[in-house]
Protein backbone atom coordinates (compact mmCIF):
# COMPACT_ATOMS: atom_id res chain seq x y z
CA UNK A 1 0.00 0.00 0.00
CA UNK A 2 1.55 3.53 -0.96
CA UNK A 3 0.83 6.71 0.92
CA UNK A 4 -1.62 9.40 -1.48
CA UNK A 5 -0.61 12.87 -0.49
CA UNK A 6 -2.75 14.24 -3.38
CA UNK A 7 -1.45 17.55 -5.08
CA UNK A 8 -2.09 21.36 -4.57
CA UNK A 9 -2.48 21.62 -8.79
CA UNK A 10 -5.88 19.04 -9.57
CA UNK A 11 -4.72 16.89 -12.95
CA UNK A 12 -7.92 18.30 -13.96
CA UNK A 13 -6.80 21.96 -14.28
CA UNK A 14 -3.69 20.64 -16.15
CA UNK A 15 -5.73 18.64 -18.58
CA UNK A 16 -8.49 20.84 -18.62
CA UNK A 17 -6.03 23.78 -20.10
CA UNK A 18 -3.93 22.08 -21.73
CA UNK A 19 -7.60 20.60 -23.93
CA UNK A 20 -8.21 24.56 -24.15
CA UNK A 21 -5.32 25.45 -25.16
CA UNK A 22 -5.66 22.69 -28.26
CA UNK A 23 -9.11 23.90 -28.94
CA UNK A 24 -8.27 28.06 -28.97
CA UNK A 25 -5.04 26.80 -31.15
CA UNK A 26 -7.52 25.13 -33.54
CA UNK A 27 -9.88 28.25 -33.79
CA UNK A 28 -6.73 30.42 -34.46
CA UNK A 29 -5.91 28.10 -37.41
CA UNK A 30 -9.54 28.41 -38.60
CA UNK A 31 -9.94 31.91 -38.65
CA UNK A 32 -6.38 32.95 -39.32
CA UNK A 33 -7.24 34.07 -42.88
CA UNK A 34 -11.32 35.62 -42.08
CA UNK A 35 -10.86 37.55 -39.44
CA UNK A 36 -7.48 39.50 -38.03
CA UNK A 37 -9.59 40.65 -34.75
CA UNK A 38 -10.54 37.28 -34.39
CA UNK A 39 -7.30 35.48 -35.19
CA UNK A 40 -5.46 38.17 -32.89
CA UNK A 41 -8.40 37.07 -30.16
CA UNK A 42 -8.23 33.30 -30.19
CA UNK A 43 -3.75 34.19 -30.40
CA UNK A 44 -3.70 35.91 -27.28
CA UNK A 45 -6.25 33.56 -26.04
CA UNK A 46 -3.70 30.39 -27.43
CA UNK A 47 -0.71 31.66 -25.82
CA UNK A 48 -1.46 32.59 -22.44
CA UNK A 49 -3.64 29.25 -21.91
CA UNK A 50 -0.84 27.77 -23.21
CA UNK A 51 0.96 29.58 -20.69
CA UNK A 52 -0.84 28.78 -17.74
CA UNK A 53 -1.30 24.97 -18.72
CA UNK A 54 2.71 24.71 -18.65
CA UNK A 55 2.84 26.34 -15.55
CA UNK A 56 0.21 24.26 -14.38
CA UNK A 57 1.93 20.93 -15.09
CA UNK A 58 5.36 21.90 -14.09
CA UNK A 59 3.93 22.94 -10.90
CA UNK A 60 2.33 19.38 -10.44
CA UNK A 61 5.59 17.78 -10.73
CA UNK A 62 6.91 20.58 -7.67
CA UNK A 63 4.04 19.73 -5.87
CA UNK A 64 3.77 16.18 -6.57
CA UNK A 65 5.03 13.47 -3.24
CA UNK A 66 6.04 10.95 -5.59
CA UNK A 67 9.35 12.47 -6.20
CA UNK A 68 11.96 12.20 -3.39
CA UNK A 69 13.49 15.51 -4.35
CA UNK A 70 10.54 17.86 -4.93
CA UNK A 71 9.45 20.94 -3.77
CA UNK A 72 6.81 19.58 -2.09
CA UNK A 73 8.89 16.96 -0.08
CA UNK A 74 11.53 19.97 0.47
CA UNK A 75 8.92 21.99 2.33
CA UNK A 76 7.49 19.00 4.68
CA UNK A 77 10.66 17.59 5.49
CA UNK A 78 12.47 20.91 5.76
CA UNK A 79 9.49 21.94 8.43
CA UNK A 80 9.39 18.30 9.98
CA UNK A 81 13.07 19.00 11.03
CA UNK A 82 12.50 21.62 13.05
CA UNK A 83 9.56 19.80 15.00
CA UNK A 84 10.92 18.87 18.32
CA UNK A 85 8.52 16.89 20.67
CA UNK A 86 9.76 15.67 23.93
CA UNK A 87 9.38 12.17 24.50
CA UNK A 88 5.39 11.25 25.51
CA UNK A 89 4.72 14.63 24.16
CA UNK A 90 2.40 15.80 21.94
CA UNK A 91 2.33 18.23 18.91
CA UNK A 92 -0.49 19.82 16.81
CA UNK A 93 -0.65 20.35 13.30
CA UNK A 94 -2.97 22.73 11.89
CA UNK A 95 -4.11 22.30 8.55
CA UNK A 96 -3.06 18.50 7.87
CA UNK A 97 -4.33 18.19 4.48
CA UNK A 98 -3.20 15.00 3.04
CA UNK A 99 -1.43 14.16 6.58
CA UNK A 100 1.74 15.07 4.71
CA UNK A 101 3.59 17.20 7.75
CA UNK A 102 1.53 15.33 10.79
CA UNK A 103 2.96 11.98 9.14
CA UNK A 104 6.93 13.26 8.65
CA UNK A 105 6.95 14.84 12.61
CA UNK A 106 5.45 11.73 13.91
CA UNK A 107 8.48 9.54 11.73
CA UNK A 108 10.99 11.80 13.25
CA UNK A 109 9.42 11.79 16.86
CA UNK A 110 8.47 8.40 17.23
CA UNK A 111 7.68 8.66 21.16
CA UNK A 112 5.12 11.57 20.64
CA UNK A 113 1.54 11.84 19.57
CA UNK A 114 0.93 14.17 16.64
CA UNK A 115 -2.66 15.10 16.25
CA UNK A 116 -3.72 16.35 12.71
CA UNK A 117 -6.86 19.16 12.63
CA UNK A 118 -8.71 20.48 9.52
CA UNK A 119 -11.59 21.63 7.94
CA UNK A 120 -11.25 19.41 4.87
CA UNK A 121 -13.74 21.54 3.00
CA UNK A 122 -15.25 21.72 -0.27
CA UNK A 123 -12.53 23.85 -2.29
CA UNK A 124 -9.93 20.59 -1.25
CA UNK A 125 -12.45 17.95 -2.07
CA UNK A 126 -9.52 15.79 -2.04
CA UNK A 127 -8.41 16.06 1.29
CA UNK A 128 -10.14 14.16 4.11
CA UNK A 129 -9.66 12.66 7.51
CA UNK A 130 -9.65 9.44 5.57
CA UNK A 131 -7.08 10.08 3.40
CA UNK A 132 -4.85 11.40 6.53
CA UNK A 133 -5.73 8.00 8.21
CA UNK A 134 -5.12 5.98 5.39
CA UNK A 135 -1.61 7.74 4.53
CA UNK A 136 -0.62 6.90 8.28
CA UNK A 137 -0.84 3.40 8.14
CA UNK A 138 0.36 3.27 4.43
CA UNK A 139 3.87 5.06 6.21
CA UNK A 140 3.72 2.37 9.05
CA UNK A 141 2.93 5.24 11.62
CA UNK A 142 0.41 4.57 14.68
CA UNK A 143 0.95 7.85 16.58
CA UNK A 144 -0.60 10.40 14.71
CA UNK A 145 -4.49 11.00 14.94
CA UNK A 146 -6.40 13.34 13.17
CA UNK A 147 -9.83 15.05 13.89
CA UNK A 148 -12.30 18.15 12.39
CA UNK A 149 -10.24 21.40 13.63
CA UNK A 150 -10.84 25.32 12.52
CA UNK A 151 -7.21 27.49 12.44
CA UNK A 152 -9.28 30.33 13.70
CA UNK A 153 -11.06 28.94 17.01
CA UNK A 154 -9.02 25.34 18.08
CA UNK A 155 -10.56 22.61 19.61
CA UNK A 156 -8.01 22.52 22.35
CA UNK A 157 -7.45 24.01 25.42
CA UNK A 158 -4.92 26.51 26.14
CA UNK A 159 -1.26 24.81 26.76
CA UNK A 160 -2.49 21.83 25.43
CA UNK A 161 0.55 20.66 23.48
CA UNK A 162 4.02 20.37 23.68
CA UNK A 163 4.67 21.70 19.73
CA UNK A 164 3.26 23.13 17.44
CA UNK A 165 3.46 23.69 13.93
CA UNK A 166 1.64 23.82 10.11
CA UNK A 167 2.72 24.05 6.14
CA UNK A 168 0.92 26.82 4.23
CA UNK A 169 -2.26 27.48 5.50
CA UNK A 170 -3.09 30.15 6.74
CA UNK A 171 -2.72 32.32 3.67
CA UNK A 172 -5.41 29.84 2.69
CA UNK A 173 -8.11 31.33 5.26
CA UNK A 174 -9.74 34.50 3.59
CA UNK A 175 -11.08 37.06 5.72
CA UNK A 176 -9.20 36.33 9.00
CA UNK A 177 -6.33 38.35 10.40
CA UNK A 178 -2.93 36.10 10.04
CA UNK A 179 -1.51 37.27 13.17
CA UNK A 180 -4.33 36.60 15.26
CA UNK A 181 -4.37 32.43 13.36
CA UNK A 182 -0.78 32.56 14.71
CA UNK A 183 -1.91 33.99 18.08
CA UNK A 184 -5.17 31.27 18.11
CA UNK A 185 -1.86 28.55 17.26
CA UNK A 186 0.10 29.58 20.41
CA UNK A 187 -2.38 29.71 22.40
CA UNK A 188 -2.74 26.20 22.79
CA UNK A 189 1.15 25.46 23.10
CA UNK A 190 2.69 24.86 26.44
CA UNK A 191 5.35 27.31 27.91
CA UNK A 192 8.78 25.89 26.71
CA UNK A 193 7.24 24.06 24.28
CA UNK A 194 7.93 24.97 20.25
CA UNK A 195 6.91 26.43 17.43
CA UNK A 196 7.99 25.70 13.79
CA UNK A 197 4.81 27.15 11.18
CA UNK A 198 5.52 27.77 7.76
CA UNK A 199 3.42 30.12 5.12
CA UNK A 200 3.92 32.77 2.65
CA UNK A 201 4.32 35.69 5.43
CA UNK A 202 4.77 38.89 3.19
CA UNK A 203 3.76 42.29 4.49
CA UNK A 204 0.70 42.17 2.15
CA UNK A 205 -0.57 39.14 4.09
CA UNK A 206 0.50 39.10 7.34
CA UNK A 207 1.28 43.01 8.09
CA UNK A 208 4.75 43.40 9.50
CA UNK A 209 5.57 40.41 11.07
CA UNK A 210 9.27 41.35 12.47
CA UNK A 211 6.85 43.78 14.92
CA UNK A 212 5.21 40.57 15.68
CA UNK A 213 8.44 38.74 16.75
CA UNK A 214 8.98 41.71 18.85
CA UNK A 215 5.98 41.35 20.72
CA UNK A 216 6.26 37.95 21.35
CA UNK A 217 9.71 37.95 22.52
CA UNK A 218 8.22 40.95 24.87
CA UNK A 219 6.05 38.75 26.31
CA UNK A 220 8.54 36.43 27.66
CA UNK A 221 9.16 33.70 24.83
CA UNK A 222 12.26 32.12 24.89
CA UNK A 223 13.23 32.26 21.23
CA UNK A 224 11.59 33.34 18.28
CA UNK A 225 12.95 33.79 15.04
CA UNK A 226 11.78 34.40 11.24
CA UNK A 227 13.01 32.58 8.30
CA UNK A 228 12.73 33.12 5.16
CA UNK A 229 12.83 29.84 2.85
CA UNK A 230 12.50 31.42 -0.68
CA UNK A 231 15.77 32.23 -0.65
CA UNK A 232 17.88 28.71 -0.78
CA UNK A 233 16.46 27.28 2.26
CA UNK A 234 13.55 25.12 0.67
CA UNK A 235 14.11 26.54 -2.56
CA UNK A 236 15.60 28.89 -4.69
CA UNK A 237 14.40 32.61 -5.37
CA UNK A 238 13.89 31.51 -9.08
CA UNK A 239 11.97 28.73 -7.91
CA UNK A 240 10.18 30.12 -5.50
CA UNK A 241 8.58 33.08 -8.18
CA UNK A 242 7.83 30.48 -10.73
CA UNK A 243 5.78 28.46 -7.88
CA UNK A 244 4.26 31.91 -6.48
CA UNK A 245 5.94 30.92 -2.92
CA UNK A 246 7.63 34.36 -3.06
CA UNK A 247 7.64 35.24 0.45
CA UNK A 248 7.58 31.88 2.03
CA UNK A 249 8.66 31.75 6.08
CA UNK A 250 9.61 29.96 9.06
CA UNK A 251 8.01 31.17 11.87
CA UNK A 252 10.47 29.10 14.81
CA UNK A 253 10.60 29.39 18.55
CA UNK A 254 10.32 28.39 21.52
CA UNK A 255 7.66 30.06 23.88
Amino acid sequence: MQPDYKNWVPKGMAYGLAAGTAALAAGTAVLWSKSIIARTVFGVGTTACGAFAAWSFAARQAFSFEDAGSLSRRIVEGTAERVAVPEGGACLDVGCGSGALSIAVAKRNPGAQVVGVDLWGPEYASFSQELCESNAVAEGVSNTSFKPGDARSLPFADESFDAVTSNFVYHNITGANKQALLRETLRVLRKGGSFAIHDLMGPARYGDMQAFVKSLRAEGYERVELIPTDNGLFMDKGEATLMMLTGSMLLVGVK
